[in-house]
């Protein structure tokens, strides 16, 4: 019989492997180098989420869309030049995604106090949390080294960032494909209690779907007409869409899902029963959504001397 050593020895370098790079990321890397990185950060998003609410909702799905494109290196925030095309313009994000000003304040803040330390990707990291936090959300602990991409993905961004028009087994499958489980897509889906929802990616929904509540369609139909108005903006948690809770669940609960990615958690399958404990414990959502925000922050970093540090978050060095 062949020996297990070789497989064993297989197995503990998978391992260590896996290890290598959460130890990589430390939540200590700015503690000597830029002791005042964190506050600073926090104070600039406190500042942004009082000037407009929506704002930390903005902050967190930046943090997201560039985690789930080739792991989070702040990739999404590059500009296109006449040479290279950047993520902005990708479906999921053009007309979009928005909060790049208030990355490059927070950019311009950090450069002036230690220059080429605190890494764009981790500004997103950290921005997310306290956006979180600000809007009466849990706080968990950031893991902090991530350095900065010097390319970005088009394609990457138009492929692999979940659509809100898929069924319950394929958002299981875009988030398995970033390692991450059922259960934490579950959790991770709760950030849409706040933020809001463009009318072309709920309108199919609201004028086809059946599972959605009558007074919920009525309201949407009223800013999202038939074949106009793509760009009208509705809120993803119409009880509280300012808070930071658990009523994005007790909606879903109700039939009142904006999105069909959303109403999937609740529909006769198999995310059924997470989402009703969520609905009916806060603390439990909020537990659950922390560890999975720092799972999804140690998607594939550049670390040691990989990418480099950004002086302006928007453009290579």
């Amino acid at each position: 019989m062949a020996s297990p050593k070789p497989l064993l020895c297989s197995v503990l370098a998978l391992f260590f492997a896996a290890s290598l790079v959460s130890a990589q990321l430390t939540t200590t890397f700015y503690d000597k180098s830029c002791p005042n990185a964190l506050s600073t950060i926090q104070t600039a998003v406190i500042s942004a989420v009082a000037r407009e609410n929506r704002m930390g909702a903005s902050l967190v799905r930046l943090h997201f869309h560039d985690c789930f494109v080739n792991g989070c290196d702040g990739s999404v925030l590059l500009d296109d030049t006449p040479t290279f095309t950047g993520e902005k313009t990708a479906t999921p994000n053009n007309n979009s995604l928005r909060g790049f000003d208030v990355i490059d304040s927070i950019k311009a803040k950090l450069e002036g106090i230690c220059p080429q330390v605190v890494s764009c990707a981790d500004i997103l990291a950290v921005a997310a949390r306290d956006s979180v936090v600000t809007l009466g959300g849990p706080t968990w602990v950031v893991n902090l080294g991530r350095r900065d991409s010097t390319t970005a993905s088009l394609d990457a961004a138009n492929n692999d960032i979940p659509a809100p028009t898929l069924d319950l087994s394929d958002l299981t499958k875009s988030f398995s494909n970033k390692g991450l489980t059922a259960t934490e897509m579950i959790a991770l889906s709760g950030a849409h209690t706040i933020g809001q929802a463009r009318c072309v990616n709920f309108r199919n929904r609201i004028y086809s779907e059946t599972n959605i509540d009558t007074s919920l369609g009525t309201s949407l139909k009223s800013n999202c007409p038939n074949t106009t108005g793509d760009n009208n903006i509705s809120p993803l948690d119409a009880s509280t869409p300012y808070a930071f809770d658990n009523f994005y669940y007790k909606n879903l609960l109700n039939k009142k899902g904006v999105l069909h990615s959303d109403q999937q958690l609740f529909n006769g399958g198999s995310a059924d029963s997470q989402t009703t404990t969520y609905s009916s414990n806060m603390a439990k959502f909020f537990t659950d959504f922390s560890a999975a925000m720092v799972k999804m922050g140690n998607i594939s970093p550049l670390t040691g001397s990989s990418g480099q540090i950004r002086k302006n978050c928007r453009k290579v060095n």
